[in-house]
């Protein structure tokens, strides 16, 4: 390697360096900030509230105000601080409503659609897995910022989240705006780094990248176990919400709205791969945020306005407009924890994380910060906000998950409810396709061609990963069948799960040198290991949430192990340092 392309590396890396703590900086200020306002203002009694636009002043300031400043702050920093570098060295139980159902029928055939025009690169590219787990690497700044926010939207954000809401008040909506960090913080922390590294070494999945990093087979093991384990159970709670939709509004059974559901997944997915996923996802995120307005728009005025809800809401109960929720148990600690749980720690989601090598250029990389940092914080504030609003237009409701279709066929028209309720059908499923994938690509990728059949050959793999992904589609479908009963706690069971697994490995992989395979190994053994034991036996342990201490005896084991075992590990990380960090 001469000096001149040391250099080169050198500063690209600087660059990615330097943006990651811009983005920790933001997230810093953004905590303090948002925490500031709702507990500053919000922690008086109820009665002396001040209002600004009918809303309780916390609320305006830590959940509008914040998100508002944040955004600017996104945008000056990418115009201001970011800098485009090459990425690589080279280029590379009702009567059915027709109204309502046939905007969704027309939804679903325009993402069939998608598949069999997304089919053709499949048959057309040179390299089988790079095109059908990452679309080759082409996704340009608003179809980056659609995927990520549309996989990381699901059923929990759009049926649980604002059924939660209805039931909690706004102190749900300040907790869901802890999401807001997930626009702009994987983009900056992973970011550039991440996609240059994964470049070098054609990495496909992030298990691919850890691979590299840490040259361990057990590594590869225990992280693709990790990732079949904790997403099986997320995508059942997505599989299970697309299901419930479509049997409210069709009165189909249960069992045939599912089989409708997992039929609209497969077929696009199989046939389209990655690049369907991801033009589907932009298709599903516009329809996300129109969807969002439109019935936060007419919950509003179905509910006389803002200041009239706020005051219904009052009136039946105060708390439901404090920070600390209906039944008081929304405590600035536990709330704060939601931070690592949704915010900053989904940087541990596989599913998020590898659309941090997915996109074309780094310009593209700077416009999918600011669109996505303004969808993400626009969609969970509205629609979040249209579950508590929803409370007063439609009174007791008992199940949380069937809030969001109910009003909106209340108060909108037939056709208009039917695309709005694309909505959540659009958020599911972005978030179920994107997940089948990542597990097809752990099975695949990660175990049949790393320890099975290496040689394998282009046909062979095309075959296999088809097969597989529609297996994995079959066995979600059985699992769905039984439905659990509460979707949004099942999807964050498999959040903290990831988190505690991936998290440092990846980032402290990234940007700690002297983190090796033991760290890794011991660090995803105890964070899962210790979730699990908590999650059963003492969950939200001293008042946060359960992924809290396991993210923290993680990170310990990770620095601990590692620094336990340096000269063991010398030889091997002197190697890594070549392949990633040298040209």
């Amino acid at each position: 390697m001469n000096h001149e392309n040391r250099r080169e590396e050198d500063s690209r890396y600087k660059v990615a360096n330097k943006e990651a703590l811009i983005g920790v900086g933001l997230v810093v200020l953004n905590f303090i900030l948002w925490y500031g306002f709702a507990y500053g203002l919000g922690s008086g009694p109820v009665e002396e509230y001040n209002y600004i636009f009918g809303l309780p002043a916390w609320f305006f300031y830590s959940c509008i105000v914040v998100t508002i400043v944040i955004f600017i702050l996104v945008i000056l920093s990418v115009v201001f601080l970011f800098k485009e570098v090459p990425l690589e060295d080279e280029e590379g139980g009702r009567e059915m409503n027709w109204e309502v159902v046939i905007p969704l029928l027309i939804f679903l055939v325009i993402i069939f659609f998608i598949g069999f025009y997304a089919s053709k690169y499949l048959k057309t590219t040179a390299d089988f897995l790079q095109e059908y787990f990452l679309g080759s690497r082409q996704l340009g700044g608003f179809i980056l910022a659609m995927t990520m926010v549309a996989t990381y939207g699901s059923a929990s954000s759009f049926v649980g989240g604002p059924g939660v809401a209805y039931t909690m008040g706004l102190g749900w909506v300040l907790l869901s705006m802890t999401q807001l960090a997930t626009g702009y913080f994987v983009l900056s922390v992973l970011g550039k780094k991440f996609a240059i590294m994964a470049r070098k070494i054609r990495a496909v999945t992030l298990i691919d990248f850890l691979k590299e990093r840490y040259q361990s087979k057990w590594v590869v093991i225990l992280s693709a176990t990790s990732i079949i384990i904790f997403l099986f159970s997320a995508m059942a709670a997505q599989w299970v919400g697309g299901a419930r939709l479509i049997e409210s509004l069709t009165g189909l059974s249960y069992t045939a709205a599912l089989f409708i559901f997992a039929v609209s997944v497969l077929v696009y997915v199989i046939i389209g791969g990655f690049r369907a996923v991801a033009i589907t996802d932009t298709v599903q995120g516009v329809v996300m945020f129109f969807g969002t307005l439109i019935i936060l728009i007419g919950t509003i005025i179905a509910g006389g306005g803002v200041e009239n809800i706020v005051s219904d809401l009052a009136a039946e109960n105060p708390d439901l407009i404090s920070p600390y929720g209906a039944d008081g148990s929304l405590t600035p600690l536990y709330v704060s924890s939601f931070w690592i749980l949704v915010g900053v720690g989904v940087v541990g989601l596989p599913q998020v994380a590898v659309r941090a090598m997915s996109y074309k250029s780094s310009r593209g990389m700077h416009r999918a910060l600011i669109i996505g940092t303004a969808v993400v914080g626009f969609i969970m504030l509205g629609m979040h906000l249209a579950g508590v609003f929803a409370r007063p237009v439609l009174p007791g409701i008992e199940v949380g998950d069937t809030v969001m279709p109910r009003i909106a066929m209340e108060v909108l028209p037939g056709w208009l409810a039917g695309i709005v309720l694309a909505a959540p059908m659009a958020a599911i499923m972005s978030t179920v396709d994107s997940l089948l994938l990542l597990v097809s690509s752990a099975v695949v990728k990660d175990v049949y061609l790393n320890y099975v059949k290496p040689g394998a050959d282009d046909k062979t793999v095309k075959r296999f990963s088809i097969t597989v992904t529609t297996v994995i589609g079959l066995l979600v479908f059985a699992m769905a069948i039984q439905p659990p009963d509460l979707l949004i706690w099942l999807n964050l069971f498999a959040f903290g799960g990831l988190e505690a697994a991936f998290i440092w490995p990846v980032v402290m992989g990234l940007y700690w040198k002297k983190g090796n395979a033991s760290g890794a190994m011991a660090s995803i053994v105890t964070g899962v290991g210790s979730y699990i034991v908590f999650h059963s036996f003492m969950p939200n342990a001293f008042g946060m949430h359960t992924v809290v201490l396991p993210v923290v005896l993680s990170f310990l084991a990770y620095v601990g192990v590692s620094l336990l075992t340096v000269k063991q590990h010398a030889e091997v990380q002197k190697q890594v340092f070549q392949k990633l960090w040298s040209s």
